[in-house]
């Protein structure tokens, strides 16, 4: 039961403060003409809030347009430097949030940028296709679902799911589930060649495996799944999803407060079949057990695999039970903060085969609301900043699903 601290009157009201802070926008920095169209940090992500509180009635559509205007203000970035978080798929997403309720708002500019989204899908899958045939492993601006084809993707399943972009991309997906042999290795398909931080070090001599929903094979297994619940398949997708769930399966470890995953996997952590990463890391969405949990209980909503469904389910119910995981987080950010924990779980509860990790949500809130108070937010953006926390903040004042489907950049929903 929530405190009165958590009530939802108090939570809407502290998400009146944190939109009254983001009323209006500034002009973009000179030397970051680009910055308005991230939903990273910039216009595109903080207008998500002001669309939410529109649709819900509990802001103005004309509040909401001043921040569409300044997301939209430049040149569309349509390039194949673009991803879900930045440039065309960007603008496109957030205009989609604004048009979610079929009154015809911005059809014409959506069918605009429509067409750009789709036309990168293409490219982009035709150039991953074409580095698989050559055997090079790829990076996480491939595949990833900030930058790469997993999160637009996203995008095109809420835009264009029947179209033939989204299907290359479930293609592309089903492909980068087979593993592949480079200089004598067996690795998985989804192996990228540099560090966690898309660098070269001595460290990680072979690159990784990385397992997160941000940069790892959690995010192309959400959407796979996603994609499969919608009825969108392609040949092989069902197998993609096994052998996805097979290498989590293999990866997964044992600790005395329940099952986890490691962030990652070295080629030496490959080699002799055991993680370095000693005990579980921050829960976040990003990277930790409720991100990775939620692509897994949904693989097995899409496989009606109920056994594993629930076995995701009670891993996240044992990482929300642990006080020494949740100790781990700093602040109120969507990435690796209280709200991309809220809003995770908020999800899984939804789907969820049984009322118990429903029972978490109003203690997720309280502390999220705590933070919020306290101001820990890295700026006004989406993914770490104010934006993103008062976001999941109205999730948890009015208890239903989010209007304008925001949190579908997270692949959550």
């Amino acid at each position: 039961m929530a405190t009165s601290t958590t009530s939802q009157p108090g939570i809407a009201q502290t998400v009146d403060l944190y939109a009254a802070r983001l009323a209006l926008p500034e002009p973009p920095p000179e030397n970051e003409p680009w910055a308005p169209q991230s939903l990273t940090s910039g216009a595109a992500g903080i207008a998500l809030l002001h669309i939410e509180r529109a649709h819900a009635g509990h802001g103005t559509w004309q509040q909401a347009h001043s921040w569409i205007r300044s997301a939209v203000a430049g040149h569309a970035n349509t390039t194949d430097n673009t991803g879900l978080y930045l440039g065309a798929p960007a603008i496109t997403f957030m205009l989609g949030a604004a048009a979610a309720d079929d009154t015809g708002h911005y059809r014409g500019a959506l069918a605009d940028v429509d067409g750009h989204v789709a036309a990168i899908a293409h490219r982009r899958a035709d150039a991953a296709m074409a580095r698989i045939t050559t055997g090079a492993l790829p990076g996480f601006r491939e595949y990833d679902v900030f930058f790469g084809l997993s999160g637009i993707g996203a995008l095109l399943l809420r835009r264009d799911p029947r179209g033939s972009a989204m299907e290359r991309i479930l293609d592309y997906l089903v492909a980068l589930s087979k593993p592949h042999r480079v200089d004598g290795e067996v690795l998985p398909g989804w192996w990228v060649g540099h560090d966690p931080h898309r660098r070269l070090s001595p460290a990680y001599r072979g690159g990784h495996g990385n397992l997160g929903m941000a940069h790892g094979i959690s995010g192309p297994l959400a959407l796979l799944s996603q994609a499969m619940r919608r009825g969108i398949t392609v040949d092989g997708q069902h197998e993609a999803i096994t052998a996805i769930c097979a290498w989590l399966d293999a990866w997964r470890q044992d600790g005395e407060a329940g099952p986890w995953w490691p962030e990652w996997i070295t080629l030496s952590d490959l080699r002799r079949g055991r993680a370095s990463q000693p005990s579980p890391a921050r829960p976040s969405w990003c990277y930790g057990t409720p991100g990775l949990a939620r692509a897994g209980q949904l693989a097995g909503l899409a496989l009606g695999d109920a056994r594993r469904q629930q076995t995701y389910e009670q891993v996240l119910v044992r990482c929300l039970d642990d006080s020494v995981q949740l100790g781990r987080i700093k602040n109120g950010g969507l990435c690796h903060g209280w709200a991309g924990v809220y809003q995770t779980v908020w999800r899984a509860a939804h789907d969820a085969a049984t009322p118990t990790l429903a029972d978490h949500l109003p203690r997720l809130a309280e502390n999220l609301v705590r933070c919020a108070r306290l101001g820990l937010a890295a700026g006004p953006g989406l993914l770490d900043g104010a934006a993103g926390t008062a976001l999941a903040l109205h999730s948890a004042a009015h208890t239903v699903a989010p209007l304008s489907r925001w949190d579908a950049c997270l692949l959550i929903d």
